[in-house]
């Protein structure tokens, strides 16, 4: 399967702004042959938990433009955004960090950030998530992760087994730039699966991101990296070569 890494800035809180410079991109990726396309976390609002406008009720704008896309081009999309759980109590309206992955027929899978970010305040608007969710994308078994999650390596060696491809997009600032690739290539290396990491460029609520978005293959090895510009990155990515290289090093059967 052929991936897309759609790197990009967002413009703060502002949804149909980020819609508009989005659109093209994704039908570029789509037209480059790409049959998964991965946007940020929060790719329409950016990390603006402490605004007013941040969340919004599940199957709004954001996902509606998933699945729009998705359905137009024939193509599987995933980002995440702040959807407020239809379930939710009437005191309780805080939204879930939910990673919404939209099919080529509309359907929407949703996978929602266990791990709010404590440090830059996530926890106070965020409510976490509890479930993990593995989705069959044409034959991968793809596991969902959102930024923060990646700190926790627990969850990611859970999953490893029934796992070719992790995704983890994120709005990881510069500051911390090489936690964020080292933690991409480990949770690739001990896992032995694919981990596509797509971050955030540009500045938003004071941060700066450098991007360093990366596609890392079963074996550690980078198979694309970004820039601190906006950018798509593409890979292969194939069931064939996990099952290879865990046949050829059998690491995971001695995890205790």
């Amino acid at each position: 399967m052929r991936v897309a890494v759609v790197q990009h800035d967002i413009v703060w809180c502002e949804r149909q702004a980020n819609f508009d410079r989005l659109a093209p991109r994704v039908a570029e990726a789509a037209d480059d042959g790409a049959r998964l396309v991965v946007l940020s976390e929060t790719f329409s609002t950016g990390f603006a938990v402490e605004s007013d406008s941040f969340a919004e009720p599940e199957n709004g704008p954001s996902s509606q433009f998933l699945r729009a896309q998705a359905t137009e081009h024939g193509v599987w999309i995933a980002g995440s955004c702040p959807e407020v759980p239809a379930d939710s109590r009437a005191d309780d309206q805080r939204p879930a960090n939910t990673l919404v992955l939209a099919d080529p027929d509309g359907n929407l899978r949703r996978y929602r950030k266990i791990h709010p970010f404590t440090y830059g305040g996530e926890d106070q608007y965020v409510r976490p998530g509890a479930d993990l969710v593995t989705v069959d994308v044409d034959g991968l078994r793809v596991s969902l992760f959102v930024c923060y999650d990646l700190r926790f390596a627990d969850e990611f060696w859970q999953l490893a087994p029934e796992t070719d491809v992790f995704l983890v997009p994120a709005n990881w600032p510069a500051s911390r730039r090489d936690h964020w690739i080292t933690l991409l290539r480990a949770r690739a290396i001990e896992n032995q699966a694919y981990v596509i990491g797509c971050n955030r460029v540009g500045v938003g609520g004071g941060l700066e991101y450098s991007g360093d978005s990366l596609i890392v293959d079963p074996f550690g090895e980078v198979l694309a990296e970004g820039p601190d510009t906006e950018c798509t990155l593409y890979a292969e990515v194939t069931a064939e070569r996990v099952a290879d290289v865990r046949d050829r090093f059998r690491f995971l059967p001695d995890r205790r």
